[in-house]
């Protein structure tokens, strides 16, 4: 009888851990920022972040492009489509911003091919408006922003001033609502990064002036995992908009053969699971010349850079796995 009292306490006790366990790990209130091409990993990262919403690790609260490219408006809501969530929302920048397309045309054939509702970039609420607006609505430093691409939303977004959603300016807007940024940009310790060059002026305001933590993965940390190559020979795969994008492009680059690199990808993964499984942070801040080149000052405070501490090959596993994620299935 001792015994079957103890049984039975323990389970009670394992049972109270995983609840207040589960409690203590609610999903990441997320808002995604990309340029869904020129390159294809912002494909991987929108799947990966459906992926883990579908694991109940991920709220998704909106799609933003970084870039105007007509169509864009329309991928984004391809892929929200197809992992179920059509109704989330996507914002284009409206005013100046960068316009590149993928050179693959890989954007063309998800257009053609899959539903979709929203059809032009000007049927996609306008991206600085819509930030505004949600991060209105969400509890204090509860939102984390991940941006995949150029920073010129975010940039535009610290410069606003109160309007009908918000008395606060941008940067107060920001420093209320947002808990961390996340960037796949820049190369540490220093060097020419992609993300940050091509809209410079943006990267200068967005880094020097953001008010919440910033997490850097650098472009050293993607460029060593190669993903893609076991998603397009999974033949139990079909019909599936993220396996026609690596299918299309990987055949069309040599550098790919052995998958593509995955910057984008592990930016979102720490975005929503956190940098300690995989990484280290090395502090300080980041400081961006009028050319877009970065380097890194050590006495800075408020952002860090990730350093691998596991074997890359386990996030690239990772990777693979989540990418082949199809919808609904957690």
């Amino acid at each position: 009888m001792k015994y079957l009292i103890a049984l039975v306490s323990l389970c009670i006790f394992l049972l109270s851990a995983a609840q207040a366990q589960k409690a203590t790990h609610k999903p990441v209130n997320i808002i995604f920022d990309s340029d869904m091409g020129p390159d294809y990993d912002d494909v991987g990262a929108i799947t990966i972040l459906h992926a883990l919403a579908d694991k109940g690790e991920a709220n998704i609260l909106a799609t933003m492009a970084s870039t105007k490219y007509e169509g864009v408006a329309a991928v984004l809501n391809v892929f929200n489509t197809y992992f179920k969530r059509p109704n989330i929302p996507v914002g284009v920048p409206k005013g100046n911003a960068i316009d590149l397309r993928d050179f693959q045309h890989w954007t063309d054939t998800l257009i053609a091919r899959y539903p979709h509702k929203i059809k032009t970039n000007n049927e996609a609420q306008d991206a600085v408006k819509l930030y505004r607006k949600i991060l209105a609505s969400q509890p204090d430093n509860s939102v984390t922003i991940v941006t995949v691409g150029f920073l010129t939303n975010l940039s535009n977004l610290l410069n606003t001033k109160s309007d009908e959603f918000s008395p606060l300016n941008g940067k107060q807007l920001i420093q209320k609502k947002v808990k961390l940024l996340v960037c796949m940009g820049g190369k540490f310790p220093s060097g020419y990064e992609f993300n940050v060059m091509k809209d410079a002026p943006a990267s200068q305001n967005v880094y020097g002036n953001w008010p919440s933590q910033v997490i850097f993965s650098g472009f050293e940390i993607g460029e060593k995992i190669k993903v893609g190559i076991p998603l397009i020979h999974n033949q139990s795969i079909k019909n599936d908009p993220v396996k026609d994008v690596f299918r299309i492009s990987i055949p069309l680059a040599k550098e790919d053969s052995t998958g593509r690199k995955s910057w984008d990808e592990t930016a979102v993964l720490v975005a929503i699971k956190g940098y300690s499984q995989f990484y280290t942070l090395h502090p300080g801040k980041i400081k961006v010349e009028a050319d877009g080149k970065n380097t890194w000052d050590n006495n800075g405070k408020g952002q860090a850079y990730l350093i691998e501490k596991v074997d890359y090959k386990q996030v690239q596993q990772l990777i693979d796995e989540l990418i082949m994620h199809q919808p609904g299935k957690k």
